[in-house]
């Protein structure tokens, strides 16, 4: 069964790059592929040029420790305080000292504005401040890309926004290539810049927030304007 057919894009430095599409449409696939935990039968992943596919062993070490992961769930290790889980990924990869690493850890926690959480364990945080210092750990490693799966899944409309914004803020601030892997029409509206539409595993469109809105393709309008919310936005555009 092919999952993916024939799938090309370019994801752009500096700018929020989407993948949407329908649960089913191979959003997932795509990613594992991108960041290398799947390998695909042809084609290539190119990162500036390195292929994650490809390359040696330590050519895709070397790419994958310039990946930063924002994963759907938050993924943080619940037994570690806040500060530890933002330091995790700099003892694991890097040669830092625990003073060279608290720094950077209060660096990351400050930017995604959780100053003098360092001590709260992930239990005693809320959704969205999770998904912060879920944030703040991604980019502890300074990466020069960034894969953000699901980051409003669990979220209200209101904090939902409030994480869109602080991605693409960092996105441009650090000028680095962010993919983000949703279906949330809200984000898309907030911050797609260039979005790549899945339907049955083939890059069906391709455009920006705005371009979106008035493309006439089907199967991208029947996902766009699927809910209520998205129905009446339509008739205020008209």
């Amino acid at each position: 069964m092919r999952v993916l057919d024939d799938i090309s894009f370019q994801f752009h430095t500096g700018k929020t790059n989407l993948v949407i599409g329908q649960s089913g449409s191979g959003k997932s696939v795509l990613a594992k592929c991108i960041v290398g935990l799947h390998e695909s039968d042809s084609g290539e992943v190119l990162y500036d040029g390195r292929d994650m596919q490809s390359g040696s062993t330590s050519e895709r070490k070397a790419i994958r420790q310039e990946i930063g992961m924002l994963f759907q769930g938050s993924a943080l290790f619940d037994s570690m305080t806040v500060e530890e889980n933002v330091m995790f990924p700099l003892s694991m990869f890097t040669k830092m000292s625990r003073e060279e690493m608290l720094d950077r850890a209060n660096f990351c926690l400050n930017r995604v504005e959780l100053q003098n959480k360092n001590k709260l364990y992930p239990a005693e945080t809320s959704g969205g401040m999770q998904k912060r210092i879920a944030i703040a750990r991604a980019i502890a490693m300074n990466p020069r890309y960034l894969f953000c799966d699901e980051p409003n899944s669990g979220l209200d409309p209101k904090t939902a926004i409030v994480i869109d914004n602080l991605i693409q803020d960092i996105t441009r601030e650090y000028n680095i290539t962010t993919v983000v892997i949703t279906h949330d029409m809200n984000s898309v509206l907030e911050i797609g810049e260039n979005i790549m539409f899945l339907h049955h595993g083939t890059n069906a469109w391709q455009g920006d927030r705005k371009s979106i809105i008035t493309t006439d393709a089907t199967a991208v309008t029947e996902f766009v304007y699927a809910s209520t919310f998205m129905k009446d936005y339509k008739k205020r555009m008209k």
